[in-house]
Parts: C-alpha cells; structure tokens; sequence
C-alpha cells in the first residue's frame, strides 16, 4: 500500500494525488437519516470541490486568515474543511447552535479567533444569520455558503505557499463562558499523527472507517476525516444526533459497510449496551470490526466487558478493543496498544495510589481501583511521568503528571502566550531545552504500558467533551441572585462506573431565611443544560464562608469534592438526582388500542422524562422548560428515537429544541399522528 513519509507536508499533496490517480474511488458516504439518504463523495469531486472553495477564498480573504466553519456533520463540512486548507486558510471548526441554545460558546470562539470569514451551507444561512447578527457585531465578517460555489472555480485555484509549520486549524477545547482556547494545529501535525495512528493501527487500504463522532470535535475529525483521507480507506460518517437517537443505528452501519475500525468515548459503548435489545441485535454482524478504540474520557473495565459480553455472539471479540490516550493539544492520539491484543488491566490498592505509588492487589480486595492501559507511545513520541512539584522523572509504577514530546504536539493556543509557555513548553531537569506537553493528567508507567488515574488540572470530560469547571460556576452564579460569586464548585464523581456532575454554590446570606430550594436547584439546572448541554446529578446549597478555599481565595474542588462524598458541607439545601433507570421496552399499549391523544403523548413523555433523567413524575410540569429539569442532548436525542418507535412517525432530531415544553410538544404530536 501507499504510505506517504513524515516529510510529506500536507493534505493537499495527498488528496492531489488520489484525485489525480483514483479519482471514482469512493472517499466519504455520509448517512444522512444514520442508515437511510446515503451521500457519497469521490476523490475526483472532493479534489475539485476543495480547489473551488479555496479559489474563492483566495479572492476573497488574504492567506493565513481565519474561517468560521458552521456546518452539521455531513459532505459540506468535509469539503469545506479541505477547501481552507487548500486555500492556506486556517479552519475553525464549529458546531452550529440548536434553537433555543445559549450562544455564549460561540460568541467565546468568534471573539477569540476573530474570523475573516463564516463558511456554512445555504440552508443555514436563512436559519442563523440573523440569529448570529443579534447577538454579536458580524459587519466585518463575509459569508460564504459553500453549496452555491461553481465547482468551474477549481480552475482559478492556486497552490497556496504553506510550510509544515504554517497553521491548519485551530481546535477550540474549552467551554462557553471562560476565556476559550484555540489549539493551533499546524500542517506537520496533522501529518505526523495520522502517520502516527496508521502505524499504531496498522491501517491499510482494506480498512473501512465508521463514525459518529462529532467533525468539529479533535476525534471526530481525525479519526473520521482526516485518517480514511491520509490512509485511502473509506470513511462512513453518520451524525452524533443519528447515534444518540438509535445507538443501533451505528452497529448497523459497521455491519453494512464492514467497518474495520470505529470506536467511541466510553459513553457511547455503555449506551449501546444498554439500549440496543437482544431482537436488534440478530442483525448485527461484528466479526470484520478489527479495532474499536476507546478514548477521550475515563475508560471503565465493566464497560468494556459488558459490551463484548452482550455483543459476542454478533461476531465482536474482546480483543478489538483498543483503549488509547489523546488529546487536541497533541492533534489527537498519544498512545495507544497494539491491535490483537487484549486489553490491560490493573487492579490499584486505593490507599498507595492516593500517596503516588501504583500497588497491585488481588481483584477481591475491596480498597482497590482497577485501571484499564492506554497502550504506548509509537514512532519517535517520548513520553515522560514526571513529578510536578520537582520536574523530575519518575520511576516505573510512581504516580506523576504525564508529560509529551512529539512532532503531534501543537504550537500552543491561539493569543495566549503565557499559557502556551506552561503548557507547551515544560522542560525537565534531565533533559534540558527539550520542550514537553503537559497534560494535565496523572498516570503511570508499568512495562511501558500507560494508566490514566485521574487529572492534575480539574478539567470535567463528559460524552468526550472538555468542560472547565470555572465556566460551569460562572453560569450557575448567574442563574440566581440567591447565589454567590465566586463560591461554588463544580466537579464530577463515579456513579455506576459513570462520570456524573456535581454542583456544590454558597447562597447569599440574605436569602439563608427565606431559600426557595427548589426554584434555585431548577435555575441551575436550566443554566447548565442550556449553557454547557450537560445533566447535573446533584446539587449542594451550602452556608455563606463555607466553601473549602486556598488562603489565596481560590476554590479547592478536591476537597469540596471530598467533603460532598463524605456528607461534611454546611448545607441549607439540596438536591440529588434518583437512580436512572434505561428499559428498553415500550410502553406501546396505547397504540394498540387505538389512543394516541394529547394526553396520552403527554403522560408518556412525563413518565419517559422523568425516568431518564432519575426524577419523580410528579416534580414536572408540562408548561415548565425541559431545560430546567437538566435535559440534555443525550436524554433528547434518545427520547427522539423512542417516539419514532413508539409513534410509527419520522421526526427531526432537533424535535426537543423547537418544542422545550412537553405541552407544546405533546399538541404537535398528537396533530403528527391525526395526519399520519
């Protein structure tokens, strides 16, 4: 197979030379519906899709500007993203906001990266242009909707004059509301980690990607996009709203097109477990899927065993599994483990690992964790576990942060030099000028296997998406003038081998007389689901001056944390969701007779509601916003799916955003199924 050196020096080189050499190879099919309206793409019209847009950027913008991309996942996305780069632009790849969703994240991003340029489709434009406009001063930004471009402009495009260093992309990790980060992958970056992972995994032109990961998210991108492109192998793309509505939909795929390599946060493996029924599974055909990595938030053993378990008899083996470690700031993957082997585990004596030692105990000893590897590093990547306090490197089986040099590693974040110096640009005592990432991760090394035991930063990863606490507690002061600033923490436990959110906020002493809890904890709810999209599972009101902080004033998170596990907060108030329980059946018993009305959608979506979302039927209110009981995309996509089943009706999945009260969208589903 063609396997393009670590001196070729971008993408544009490499989808020349498929467009030149295969150009009726299929490079891309994008399932619109998840598994109907099948798009596809060749590399001859890819290649003459990228040359178009980029002859009107270079018209249009100088090189080197920045271009807004506001795209849902899909071919317009792909040829875009590849059209800036053709053009030396530099891509910003963004999700464009559902109705009713706060845009601060958005606005963050604009502000930061400054755009000379928004590219998005015709359809989008009439949908949020004026949206955007209200919002933020767009008058010196052009638009641009790439579906209306003449594909004649390809023979107006000009070999732009880029470097391995000139910028790519800027991968936007943060959340909304805090000051955003913009990690500035180059073109050698690119190029070095897709190499990179084609060894890891060693890939070939016989490999079959599929994806539903999000294609302005770091893993989506590379993984979906960028690596069928670099290596020559189909890429089938569904979207992330297609797999969270019908979880099957994304096996079935695999087992369609014999995905090879395909994977998933560990969210995403438990969600499947969960929801997909024992008859949807007599469809499935695993056996060809080779590598199923996991990445991108804490990998959980159970999830892993539970998963081969419930699908073994479809063809999946344990061994597809390939747990790896990455991240935006080094393009993506860090380390990752062979193919054919199985997974590595290690059973952690809690205590030592508390102290930094990594002890092995046997698997019935209550006091212990078990940890799953994350491979090793491949090619000339240098990984170090390194003391933060002393800059040292520490032994095998020592506890430290987890440190990396690699021609992966990005050149810092966009305008922010200061953090760039402290992230990029570690320097250990042993090794002089050699400048290293930090991750912000603990770890440790054992017979050069990598384990992720927990963060150093107090970075929040749910569903694969960074979440930095300071933005969480800036949105949830605001929600209510019952809270105080500046005094609130925000941070994640384990609850059924599952990442879950915790809110702990001082109230104002002014309203400890007369706190309306229940109107607090639903503004908070309402904020974070809006604001970040994430579900909160519980929620510690706390006395004035009671919150663990440094003597400087800043907030402890660990101890606050620790104190809410061990029920020592001075609370006044608090909130805390029920167990959640996921049944796949159907309550289909109202079809069968006939009565679909009104309240008979309504009571369903009250009862569905509220099990998804661990609550008590009678704490919602039909007139009330969805938003403020924590309803997240997750929940709704999912809800989508089961009324579809449910309903015998196609419906769109922004169905819970143009409808946030269950009144409203009871009424438009009742009338749905009068015209059905």
């Amino acid at each position: 197979m063609l396997r393009f050196p670590k001196s070729t020096p971008d993408l544009i080189s490499i989808l020349n030379h498929r467009g030149e050499q295969t150009p009726e190879q299929i490079a891309y099919i994008f399932l619109k519906d998840g598994d109907k309206q099948e798009q596809k793409i060749t590399y001859g019209q890819l290649c003459q899709n990228a040359k178009s847009i980029a002859a009107y950027l270079q018209t249009s913008v100088p090189q080197g500007s920045r271009a807004l991309l506001l795209y849902p996942q899909g071919l317009d996305f792909i040829s875009a993203f590849l059209g800036c780069l053709y053009a030396g632009i530099i891509a910003v790849p963004v999700y464009p906001p559902k109705s009713n969703q706060k845009m601060t994240r958005l606005e963050s991003i604009v502000k930061d990266s400054a755009p000379h340029i928004i590219l998005t489709t015709s359809y989008l434009l009439e949908n949020i242009k004026n949206k955007l406009t209200n919002v933020f001063d767009l008058s010196d930004i052009q638009w641009l909707t790439t579906d209306s471009i003449n594909i004649g402009e390809a023979s107006n495009w000009i070999l732009p004059n880029i470097s391995n260093d000139s910028l790519a992309l800027l991968q936007y990790t943060s959340g909304s509301t805090g000051t955003p980060k913009g990690v500035m992958i180059s073109h050698e970056n690119i190029i070095y980690n897709s190499g990179y992972i084609q060894e890891a995994g060693n890939l070939t032109l016989s490999d079959v990607a599929v994806s539903w990961l999000p294609t302005f998210h770091d893993m989506g991108l590379i993984f979906g996009v960028i690596q069928p492109l670099y290596t020559g192998f189909l890429g089938v793309i569904m979207s992330p709203e297609s797999f969270l509505q019908k979880p099957i939909l994304w096996l079935e795929a695999i087992t369609k097109y014999h995905g090879t390599i395909s994977g998933s946060p560990n969210l995403g493996y438990s969600l499947c477990t969960q929801k997909i029924s024992p008859e949807q599974q007599q469809s499935l055909d695993l056996h060809r899927w080779r590598i199923a990595y996991s990445g991108s938030e804490p990998i959980r053993k159970k999830t892993l065993e539970e998963f081969s378990d419930k699908f073994n008899k479809t063809g999946f083996q344990s061994h597809y599994f390939y747990p790896c470690y990455g991240m935006a700031e080094a393009t993506l993957m860090i380390s990752g483990c062979s193919p054919k082997n199985e997974p590595v585990y290690f059973n952690a004596e809690l205590k030592a690992l508390e102290k930094g030692c990594a002890v092995e105990v046997d698997l019935d000893n209550k006091n212990s964790k078990q940890i799953v590897g994350c491979g090793h590093a491949w090619l000339d990547t240098d990984i170090r576990i390194v003391d933060p306090n002393n800059l040292t490197q520490c032994v095998d089986n020592q506890v430290g942060e987890i440190w990396v040099h690699s021609s992966s590693v990005a050149q810092g974040y966009w305008n922010q030099e200061e953090n760039t110096v402290e992230t990029f640009q570690a320097k250990l005592i042993e090794t002089g000028n050699k400048n290293f990432l930090r991750t912000g991760d603990l770890g440790f090394m054992r017979d050069r296997e990598l384990f992720i035991t927990s963060r150093l930063k107090d970075l929040i990863i749910i569903w694969g998406r960074n979440h930095y606490p300071q933005d969480i507690e800036y949105s949830v002061q605001q929600s209510h003038k019952a809270l105080r600033l500046d005094c609130g923490a925000a941070f994640v436990i384990e609850v059924d081998d599952q990442e879950k959110l915790v809110i702990v906020q001082e109230i104002e002493r002014t309203f400890l007389r007369n706190l309306d809890v229940d109107e607090v904890v639903s503004a908070i709810r309402e904020t974070v689901s809006l604001n970040h999209d994430l579900q909160v599972h519980a929620i510690a009101l706390i006395k004035p001056a009671s919150i663990p902080k440094t003597s400087s004033g800043k907030i402890q998170r660990y101890a606050c944390r620790q104190k809410f596990l061990q029920s020592d907060l001075a609370i006044v108030g608090e909130w805390r969701q029920n167990a959640v329980n996921i049944d796949l059946s159907l309550d289909t018993e109202a079809s069968h007779e006939g009565v679909v009305d009104q309240d008979t959608i309504e009571n369903w979506l009250t009862t569905k509601i509220a099990n998804s979302l661990g609550l008590d039927p009678e704490e919602i209110d039909p007139e009330e916003s969805l938003a403020s009981y924590g309803l997240d995309s997750s929940v709704a996509l999912g809800l989508t799916g089961e009324l579809e089943a449910w309903l015998n009706l196609e419906l769109e999945t922004i169905l819970f955003w143009e409808y946030p009260k269950i009144s409203r969208l009871a009424a438009y589903l009742a009338d749905e199924v009068v015209k059905r």
